[in-house]
């Protein structure tokens, strides 16, 4: 069918759009918001009794049951953590390294600089999922510490599975607490009797979750509003049909609202992309997941040339992006829109999703064309400051003074003025 993007073919359309599937739920999200708020602990209980079919009491996991879950993880589990833990440490330290505080001198007296300052207090909330998803902690938590923060906080629903709160003690999470959705988000943003208030919340979760960050964006700081997953594939006639209807798959089987699609210049290619998701599915495990994201997100655009490949890939701006070219390194140099790009067909996404290095909280939704992923970054602040010498004052006190005065700023100008006139009057 012909696509209204100019040199793009579509094989294959989505059915359905993730962005208008998301329901109404704001005003649902602001009331848990607000009694939280209000009530504290009694609210929270009451909301997970609510939503979670739970009862825990108390919130917070106790150094007791951080070593029961440790002790209870099984050794290879705790092997592949730690191996995530220190690929995801070191790649954020090398991060970190690039980061610097500044000190710089304009003119002669006038000294500008910044600090790179940890936020003090983060929260990280780490969601439930169909599945024990392991490497999420280390995602939000590994990165904060690296970046020095004081505290770092986790919040993971009450029914997550024991290896979670292994996962988040780890990482080096200093407070585990059981509160999972739009009341996990709330806790931390406005305290209560027994969560402490933060300074930013990181970490994806449900729709819920989503609309509570966007909420209390403000009172707090949030990294991003993430959607449901999404992979696109760039490929040529080099393609292999095996290997990305694998990889498309791998993502589809995260949620029924994965997006997930191919874009190519061979119609061959595509064609046969298509039969080889449709046979998979018959042998997948999670078919019951991903066959639904398929049929309801999947896309298949075929581009008639590499420069309509470049311009579409970048209009869709998608959260992983896979490159399968004759040259993907000469590729990847031409694209700037994505999440997180993956060069060549050796670099799968479940690499990065698991234990390579890379973080897999990324921008999703088309967020990616002005914005990054979580990284090292995230967790820090830059702080400018300045000082100034008699030298520096001369320089630019005279702007600022007739600034001020065409402005109509009268204090402003005294202010400008009078340092001014106490260095002549020495």
């Amino acid at each position: 069918m012909t696509h209204p993007f100019p040199g793009t073919t579509q094989l294959r359309a989505p059915t359905r759009s993730a962005l208008s599937d998301s329901a109404d739920i704001s005003s649902l999200v602001s009331g848990i918001l607000a009694d939280v708020r209000e009530r504290g602990d009694t609210a929270v209980a009451e909301y997970a009794a609510r939503f979670d079919k739970s009862t825990r009491a108390p919130f917070e996991v106790t150094a007791a049951e951080r070593a029961g879950a440790l002790a209870a993880l099984d050794p290879q589990t705790r092997a592949d953590t730690e191996f995530a833990i220190a690929n995801v440490r070191r790649f954020a330290q090398a991060q970190l390294a690039t980061i610097a505080p500044l000190e710089t001198e304009i003119l002669p007296g006038v000294h500008l600089g910044h600090r790179v300052i940890p936020v003090q207090t983060v929260g990280c909330y780490v969601p439930g999922g169909r599945y024990p998803l392991l490497s999420a902690p280390v995602m939000t938590i590994v990165p904060a510490k690296v970046a020095g923060v004081d505290n770092v906080i986790a919040c993971l629903p009450p029914g997550a599975h024991p290896a979670m709160i292994a996962g988040c003690h780890l990482s080096g999470a200093d407070r585990i607490f059981r509160i999972g959705g739009a009341q996990a988000i709330a806790a931390m943003a406005f305290g209560t009797e027994t969560v402490p208030k933060v300074d930013k919340i990181v970490g994806p979760g449900n729709a819920f979750v989503n609309e509570a960050k966007r909420q209390v964006f403000g009172t707090v700081g949030i990294d991003q509003l993430a959607g449901p997953s999404e992979i696109y594939i760039l490929a040529d006639h080099t393609g292999d049909a095996e290997t990305i209807a694998t990889d498309l798959l791998a993502q589809a089987e995260h949620d029924v609202r994965t997006r997930v699609g191919l874009i190519t210049t061979d119609a061959a290619l595509a064609q046969a992309v298509e039969h080889e998701v449709a046979s998979q599915l018959t042998v997948l495990a999670t078919a019951e997941t991903a066959a639904i994201a398929w049929r309801d997100y999947g896309e298949i655009t075929v581009c008639e040339d590499e420069a309509a490949m470049i311009a579409y890939s970048d209009h869709i701006a998608a959260e992983h992006l896979q490159i399968h070219t004759a040259d993907p390194h000469a590729m990847a140099a031409k694209l700037r829109n994505y999440g997180s790009l993956f060069i060549g067909a050796l670099a799968s996404v479940v690499y990065s999703d698991k234990c390579c290095g890379t973080n897999h909280t990324l921008p999703t939704m088309a967020a990616a064309r002005y914005t990054g992923g979580l990284w090292v970054g995230a967790y820090l602040k830059w702080g400018t400051h300045q000082w100034l010498t008699p030298e520096g004052v001369r320089a630019v006190a005279p702007a600022a003074v007739r600034q001020s005065t065409s402005e109509g700023l009268d204090g402003h100008r005294r202010a400008a003025q009078l340092r001014l006139d106490r260095l002549q009057v020495k």
